[in-house]
């Protein structure tokens, strides 16, 4: 008679895939509790109170000559910043995920300055620094230059508070990448520019346009640092925001409300392209 001597496997059963359907229930809940209660609910709020004294009165105050400047000034701004920190995000990544050198790490943790420093501080500082009554500023002005209370102070600040996103979006994507792909193409005989043009580029575009568009959704709604520097000049320094709560301040709610539902319907869109980049995203890891 012929032995087996296979053993037979055992089988352990693993941990159970699924929640129970209670505890599935109740996260779902408390999800959309929260997005009822915290974002659905004041949005809703924002178009009632802006609709709530008819259909043109909502029009004549979003077509106003002060929201229009505000508009301009707002999309101005973003237009400005994004591409500009676009440029330092991109720079600073490629330096802190390629190359190793002293003082990298204190690099690493300067860019997380704008996320500890309140908006409102970074502001404060940008009128000690160049403001009419330092001796910088009192140099630019006899050269007629104006930073504080003018353009050049809003994009600056706003700069300062959204530098970090671009960066912090490609560091991690581009140290996942490794430097293999750059080295072999150097060996073959590529340039820098080819290097980054057929390889580095595509292989973060993706990541690059979601750290764009995070910036622009915060350029176009910073308010703390814009508030300091702008002077609340209106029709000249007032982005969006800051024209909201003038009106708001002088009890012209309606009005208020209907400038900011145009924050809102920017930040619809922005939503949009940010889930359209994200799916990219997905489809080619």
């Amino acid at each position: 008679m012929q032995t087996n001597n296979t053993r037979q496997a055992t089988i352990i059963p693993g941990p159970r895939s699924k929640d129970p359907l209670a505890v599935r229930v109740l996260l779902i809940a408390l999800t959309f509790l929260f997005f009822a209660g915290f974002i659905f609910m004041p949005l809703a709020l924002v178009f009632s109170q802006a609709l709530q004294k008819g259909i043109q009165l909502y029009l004549d105050s979003i077509v106003e000559p002060y929201a229009i400047e505000a508009v301009k000034l707002t999309l101005l701004t973003a237009a400005i910043v994004v591409p500009l920190n676009a440029v330092f995000g991109l720079t600073a990544a490629w330096a802190i995920s390629k190359f190793s050198f002293k003082g990298k790490t204190l690099l690493v943790s300067l860019l997380d300055l704008p996320f500890a420093v309140s908006p409102v501080i970074a502001g404060l500082i940008f009128v000690l620094l160049v403001g009419s009554r330092t001796p910088f500023g009192s140099w630019l002005g006899e050269h007629g230059i104006k930073i504080i209370f003018s353009t050049p102070g809003i994009v600056i600040a706003t700069l300062f508070v959204t530098f970090p996103f671009v960066a912090r979006e490609l560091i991690p994507l581009m140290e996942s990448q490794g430097r293999e792909e750059e080295e072999a193409a150097i060996t073959l005989g590529a340039k820098g520019w080819q290097v980054f043009r057929i390889i580095t580029l595509p292989n973060i575009r993706w990541g690059l346009m979601y750290g764009m568009i995070l910036c622009t959704a915060r350029s176009i709604g910073e308010f703390g640092a814009v508030s300091v520097v702008s002077g609340h000049i209106r029709g000249m320094t007032n982005t969006i925001p800051l024209h909201v709560e003038i009106l708001y301040s002088e009890y012209n709610y309606t009005a208020s409300f209907a400038v900011a539902s145009i924050l809102v319907f920017l930040a619809l869109v922005t939503i949009a392209i940010k889930g359209v980049v994200e799916k990219n995203v997905h489809n080619n890891q």
